[in-house]
């Protein structure tokens, strides 16, 4: 009954809390106050969530309590019988409710629920490791597509034989970075390429980044210090494409955190055919990299932090293998082996995700002593 108190003792103390978000919400001060109106009500679901959960483990101790009492004081059989059934069931019930509130209770990352921006670059292995980056990009937008996500892309330089050398792509929905952070690393792929004609096994890798999107109010940009230019996209279109210039090109100067030396970032963007559009785009992608890069020291402080194995984001550690002759896929940080290669590579890695969060939470809840 000890760690049923240590439970119900953190569940007490956010009680009130979440008494007190529940009135700060509605005060109006508040809610001009934008950026602390949006974390108040991220804070205030993820509290009513574990309010929802308390109150199911209260109601089971409670019945456990009531059908002990029972057990000891009443004489008649058939209400001792109820008792019975109702104890056994539970006390079967309260473990998985004491596991799911003490997963709620370990502090959420306030990074998981953003969109996110990804890229895939070619690795070693030459033209092959081109056309494997366009595997993991097709295994990525498919998955994408099943959550209901949308996914864009920002930048793109083909292989020569197919696939990408690079690719950036950014995508939307709900928990997207919570969902794919797991996949920052490199991923090798070991099979005979089409491109060999000896027919010989051949090891190439991919890198993989997922960067958090960045939302205005946290990055401070002078949109005024920043030099357009507008151009003709090229490529295929007929005649619009030498008519209308729709690419843009954004210079910004910015001061480099690690160096204090004042950089020209350089964007360009010619994904769409409106010009609005592309500048829009070319925005975004300006606030990703500057917080990708200012925010990198906050990201390594919580890496060594939590220590943890499973999503350090480290983009230089090699974390999967994607083996055709056997038709399997490993990832190597927790062990994991699935024999449906085929099925993973068209876009079926919600079981190895899970398989990360569950590892990841076990660390947590370590830490958190729980």
């Amino acid at each position: 009954m000890a760690d049923n108190n240590k439970i119900l003792e953190k569940l007490d103390g956010l009680e009130a809390r979440f008494e007190e978000v529940s009135t700060l919400i509605t005060d109006p001060s508040v809610i001009a106050d934008q950026q602390r109106y949006v974390k108040l009500t991220k804070e205030y679901k993820d509290l009513s969530e574990i309010m929802k959960a308390r109150k199911k483990y209260v109601d089971c101790l409670n019945a456990i309590k009531e059908a002990k009492d029972i057990l000891v004081n009443e004489s008649d059989a058939e209400m001792k019988d109820m008792a019975r059934e109702e104890l056994s069931e539970n006390e079967e019930k309260l473990p998985k409710l004491e596991e799911d509130i003490k997963i709620a209770l370990v502090p959420k990352d306030p990074e998981d629920a953003k969109n996110v921006q990804m890229e895939i670059r070619a690795g070693t292995g030459g033209d092959e490791a081109c056309l494997f980056a366009g595997d993991l990009f097709n295994m990525y937008k498919r998955f994408c597509e099943s959550k209901g996500w949308t996914v864009s892309v920002t930048d793109v330089s083909e292989g020569a034989v197919g696939g990408f050398k690079e690719i950036d792509f950014a995508v939307s929905g709900n928990d997207v970075y919570g969902t794919l952070k797991y996949e920052s690393g490199v991923h090798r792929v070991q099979r005979v390429p089409v491109t060999e004609s000896n027919g010989r096994m051949q090891t190439s890798a991919a890198t993989v980044a997922v960067l958090p999107e960045a939302e205005k109010f946290e990055v401070h940009i002078n949109e005024g210090d920043i030099k357009w230019d507008t151009f003709r996209s090229s490529g295929a279109g007929g005649q619009n494409v030498n008519k209308v210039s729709s690419g843009v090109r954004l210079r910004y100067p910015w001061k480099n955190p690690n160096t204090g030396e004042v950089e020209e970032i350089l964007i360009e963007c010619t994904e769409t055919r409106d010009q609005p559009k592309n500048k829009e785009r070319a925005l975004s992608r300006l606030y990703t990299y500057i917080y990708d890069h200012e925010h990198q020291k906050y990201v390594d402080d919580i890496s060594n932090r939590r220590k943890s194995l499973v999503s350090t984001g480290d983009r230089s550690a090699k974390i999967r293998t994607y083996n055709f002759p056997q038709g399997r896929v490993t990832d190597h940080r927790i062990g994991y082996t699935t024999h449906d290669l085929q099925g993973f590579l068209n876009g079926n890695i919600q079981p190895m995700i899970d398989a990360l969060t569950v590892a990841e939470n076990a660390e947590k809840l370590k830490e958190a002593e729980l």
